[in-house]
Parts: C-alpha cells; structure tokens; sequence
C-alpha cells in the first residue's frame, strides 16, 4: 500500500549500513528520531471534522464528488519537506473539501459546472508528487474540490507509423511504459517520481526525465492534446511542425493546472532500442568532469544521460552505496591512477543499435580520457540504473534516523555554473551556525545541454523536537538558496515547476510584462478563478 505520510509503497525500505550512520553522525550529530502521529490519529482529528457541529465538507452534494475523510487526508499534501512535516506532525492545517475522480471529458466539464455553481475551487491531481506545493489547498472562505484525474490513464490510440500515442492524462509512469511496451515502444521519460506521477502532471510542470539528454523533456514529446477550462475546450493537434503562429502548446506546458484540467496528451514515442548501456567514468576533480560533460554535449554525442557528481556528493553515495568490498576495491584501482579525495563520479547512458552503442561509448570515454577520466565499466552504472527510483526511499530511511532531506535545483551556463555551486555550498553549510546545526550539502549536474547544465543539490539536516522549529530550518536554508540562484542568474526551476514555494522568486525571472501576459492567460481560460488558486501566480 502507498504510504500516506512518505514515499512510496510501505512494503519498500532502504536500509543503510551502520558505517552509513556513523557517517552521517560525524557529519550532523546524532539524529533524534521524531514522534510521528499515527495514521489512527490523523483520522481521528479528521474525524472531528465530521460531526454535527462541524460539518465535514462544504460544498453541495454531487454523484461525482467525495467526502470520505481518509481521502481528503490522502489528497491534501505532496511531497516537499514542508508537506512531510504537516504529514509526520499531523499537522495538515487546510484538507480539500471533497474529491472528485473523474472518468471522461463530460465528467471534467460537469465537475467545472459544479464549482462554478457552488463558488468551489477545483485543485487538479495526478500522482500527488509535487514537491513545491502544486496540489496544496489554501485557506479561505471558498470551499475546494481536488480533482484526481488516475482513472483517465488509457492509451486512446496509438500511431506506429507516425510514432505518435494518446492517452488519458491521469496515466502513471509504469503503466504509460507498460502499455506503450507492449507495442514495442517507450516515451523514454524517466523522472525521479516515476512510479507515481504522471503524464498531465508532467506537462503542467514541464518536467525533465532523467534521460532526457536521449529523449528530450517533455515539451519535445509533448505533441498535442485535449483541455477542459472554464472559458471552454481547447484542443491541440498534433502537427509535425507547424507556422501557423504561437504554438498553444506552449502556454500549457508549465500551466500548473491554473488554464485548465488536461484530459489526454498526444506524445512521440520512440521503438524500444536494441541496447541500453550505463558506464561510470571517475575524473580527478569536478572541473576535468565538468569539462569532459561540456566536451561531449557540445559534440552532440548520441547520449541517453550524462549526470556529473562534486566529490562531495561522490563520496557521499559511496559511503551509503553498502557495498564495502566493492569500494574498497574501487579506491584502490582508482588510487594506482592517481584518483584520491577529490574525485568525481560521471554516469553515461548509451541506446540504440549494438552498432550505435558501440559508437558513441568509444567516442564519449575517448573525450572522457583526454580529461584524465579512468573508466570502471558497467557495474556502477548499472547499479545506478538499478537503483534510480529507489532513490526517494532513502527520504524516509533517513527521516526516521532523524535527518530531513531536502533540494533546491536551477540551471545555470557553463561559465556560471562553478560559482553557482560553491556559493549554493557556502549558504547552506553555514544556513544553521547561528544555532549550532551542522548541514551536508552535495550536488551534480542532472542534465547537460550546450550552454549549460542542471545544477541539482541536495542538503540535510537534523530534524529538531518541534515540527515548527524543523519548518523554519527548511524555510531559512530554503529562501537562502533560493536567492543565490537568483543572484547567480539561475532560473528558480529547471524540473519541479513553481507552485507555492518557488513563487516568489518568479517575477524577478519573468519581468513585469511577463508576469501581466500569465495573469492575462489565466482571466481569460479561467476568469472566475475557479482553477489551483495561488499556484504559479497570485
């Protein structure tokens, strides 16, 4: 069962070593395991909510709309760390009034009726993996409908010839591959969240899949689609290319949910390639790793991924990997090539033909060695494909230890891009000195592109006694971070999108005249406001 206050399904754990523990004490201090409210009693103060006194929803009786009090609960947070200490406290302040799980398009446009006649708000869902406040209800005197689009996940039709597929927005991430599998093919779009998010909400945050250097991000295979608003429906052919002005896609990529609800996407797939490869290459510092990534980008190597990691955050997986015969092994073979301390961990993702893999490795690990990179084979790079959504696990391992995890993400071009990451170091290392709290901070380069790279950093600190004191800790380094990357010329988001927590910074990336043209797309598909107030725009 998926669980309610973390992430992913309860019956998956990541264990981590003693010697993992030991080196994050000696890294933060001792972690003091926090008392988190049982599910019996979040339920029961949801409860609460449902006497004769109080009654348990606000909004008017309808066939399509719920009020059940467990789904209120399930469908009221996402996954940022603000939203794990409301879960874990029990804590979660505003609930959606009701649910709604719509099956069609008729179902999408009488839900929008509906909140329409009863001055609701409607919030859409996908997979509820948001990790900046994207389905948060919001206190007001409006009552507010979340509106969950999973049982729209059928693939609708499915062009081989054209290398085209539709389906219902709500689909996940398994069972869009899954279905797309069966015939051969793939969308190749492999986020963090992929056991759980899904294809609407992908597009609504223009989201980045971990392979995207190979198969492009979303607005590549974004191709068209279907969408319900207020003002109407707006539908998006799937043209190959077109002239014919604006493309409308556009404004719907990144929408947040404030246009409208999307029910089906048309996406390009791609044949299912003959052979997939992951390499890891070790480099003796970031700057000869950052240098080999640009090298081959800029060559339009045929990569899958490139994903480059500090030595911080190098030696950080290694000593969490649980693997110590193995990476003592691997410092040895790296030390007798003069690897030490400093060293750099770079994963290359290779597809396509046997021939085409065969080219593009040689080609990549020949610029590799001109930057002094030692390659150490598949084992690595295939543990790292192994274990790629395993990942968000450790986020509940490590919350049970007493540490709380967070990132901040951005891009920056490659002449920024060093200083963004040793200042982004700096603020969050010294974020809690004034209160004697240590943090360990890492980042990589996600995603690599000709002018620049995702700049992805991870930190974590002790989680205190008070849920409060643990939100301002996170609100401190958060906000710190936040202004560096504007200082740096980042932009607030490279993949999570802006919600809540990433909108106050938006205004300064999009300008005046920016900001009027979103607040003009938004009164004109949605002039009541009925749709995910507060999010992406006030």
């Amino acid at each position: 069962m998926r669980r309610w206050n973390g992430w992913g399904d309860d019956s998956v754990t990541y264990p981590l070593s003693k010697a993992a523990a030991r080196f994050l004490e000696a890294l933060m201090g001792s972690g003091l395991p926090p008392r988190d409210a049982s599910w019996q009693a979040v339920m029961a103060a949801a409860a609460r909510l449902s006497s004769p006194k109080s009654p348990p929803s606000r909004l008017l009786s309808h066939p399509l709309v719920f009020n059940d009090p467990a789904d209120r609960v399930r469908h009221a947070r996402g996954h940022s760390l603000p939203d794990w200490i409301a879960l874990r406290s029990g804590r979660l302040g505003a609930l959606p009034d009701g649910v709604a799980y719509p099956t069609s398009d008729g179902d999408v446009r009488a839900l929008i009726a509906y909140a329409r006649a009863a001055g609701a708000r409607l919030i859409p869902y996908g997979g509820g993996t948001s990790v900046v406040g994207h389905i948060n209800p919001q206190t007001g005197d409006a009552p507010v409908l979340t509106v969950d689009m999973r049982r729209l996940n059928g693939l609708l039709g499915l062009d081989s010839i054209n290398h085209l597929a539709t389906f219902g927005a709500g689909v996940t991430g398994p069972d869009l591959e899954a279905q797309l599998q069966a015939h051969g093919f793939t969308l190749g779009h492999f986020p963090q969240s992929f056991e759980y998010s899904t294809l609407g909400g992908w597009i609504a945050t223009r989201s980045s899949g971990q392979q995207s250097l190979g198969f492009g991000r979303i607005e590549r295979l974004f191709a068209g689609g279907h969408l319900e608003s207020p003002a109407g429906a707006l539908d998006m052919p799937a043209f190959a290319a077109s002239a014919a002005g604006p493309d409308l896609r556009e404004i719907i990529l990144g929408s947040e949910g404030r246009l409208g609800i999307l029910t089906a996407a048309t996406v390009r797939i791609t044949p299912i390639a003959a052979r997939e490869d992951f390499r890891a290459v070790f480099f003796p510092d970031f700057e000869a790793g950052q240098a080999a990534a640009r090298a081959m980008v800029q060559a339009r190597l045929p990569l899958s991924m490139l994903r480059l990691s500090t030595a911080v955050e190098t030696q950080t997986n290694l000593a969490l990997a649980g693997h110590p015969r193995l990476i003592a092994a691997l410092e040895r073979f790296l030390a007798v090539g003069g690897l030490a301390a400093d060293k750099c961990m770079l994963i290359l993702g290779f597809n396509g033909s046997d021939a085409q893999v065969k080219l593009s490795r040689h080609a990549a690990l020949d610029l590799a060695r001109q930057h002094s990179g030692i390659h150490v084979g598949r084992t690595f790079g295939q543990q790292w494909y192994k274990n790629r959504f395993r990942a968000p696990y450790l986020r509940n391992t490590l919350w049970e230890m007493g540490y709380a995890v967070d990132t901040v993400e951005t891009v920056a071009d490659w002449v920024a891009a060093p200083a963004l990451i040793a200042a982004l170091d700096k603020t969050l290392h010294g974020g809690l000195q004034d209160i004697g709290e240590r943090t360990h901070v890492f980042t990589h380069l996600s995603h690599v592109y000709p002018s620049g790279a995702s700049v992805y950093t991870t930190y974590l600190f002790r989680i205190a006694p008070d849920p409060d004191e643990t939100l301002r800790r996170w609100q401190t380094l958060k906000q710190a971070a936040s202004q560096v990357i504007m200082q740096y010329g980042g932009t607030i988001s490279h993949q999570h999108g802006v919600g809540l927590d990433h909108k106050p910074y938006l205004a300064q990336e999009k300008g005046v005249l920016g900001m009027a043209v979103l607040a003009d797309l938004c009164q004109r598909f949605d002039p009541e406001g009925l749709l995910n107030p507060g999010k992406l725009i006030s």
